[in-house]
């Protein structure tokens, strides 16, 4: 069965007007971008608008965060002040799910990403997103690993501590309630 993979009319106007709000909120985030012009590219790629309607309702808060002149694409990153809530306790990928013999979280990382739509922020990604506030100060996230890590079993995360972002490493098939991730989508 294919998923819809887009919104209603209602459902799009909910969610541009919070996607607004926020823009508004917290313009420190996007200094020189016009929202009107986001919209706009918002309004002409449905599936993108469904995957951030995906990020808000799994407890992202979606805020644009950046845009590339050369490829006239604005970047949207979750920036809830925790791990999106309703993405945690997931542990890294469908290797480590399937390699895990007891208590298996529901889900993993990658998976829920791409189901989502959307990708996992990298490390410098996620030092960007340190740049604009303080974020995961009680709670970690999933970050991008790179795949020299996998191989060995291990997956990264990061959280901000004591004024700093820190980069940790785990085995894959670890989860816990308080480490979710954060994801990245280009539209």
């Amino acid at each position: 069965m294919t998923m819809k993979k887009k919104l209603s009319l209602k459902e799009s106007a909910e969610l541009l007007k919070i996607l607004k709000d926020r823009f508004e909120k917290n313009s420190n985030r996007h200094e020189g971008i016009e929202w009107n012009k986001v919209q706009a590219k918002l309004e002409s790629n449905p599936e993108k608008l469904w995957s951030l309607n995906e990020m808000e309702q799994t407890g992202g808060e979606p805020d644009v965060v950046h845009y590339d002149k050369n490829t006239d694409e604005y970047t949207f990153y979750d920036c809830s002040a925790e791990s999106p809530k309703a993405r945690r306790s997931l542990c890294y990928d469908r290797q480590a799910l399937d390699t895990r013999k007891e208590n298996k979280p529901k889900n993993n990382v990658e998976d829920v990403a791409a189901a989502i739509g959307i990708t996992l922020l990298s490390e410098s990604e996620y030092r960007e997103l340190q740049k604009l506030g303080n974020f995961d100060t009680k709670t970690s996230s999933w970050i991008e690993t790179p795949a020299e890590i996998r191989k060995l079993g291990g997956a990264i995360f990061a959280d901000f501590r004591y004024g700093n972002v820190f980069i940790y490493h785990n085995g894959a098939e670890s989860y816990y309630a308080a480490r979710g991730f954060r994801g990245a989508l280009k539209v």
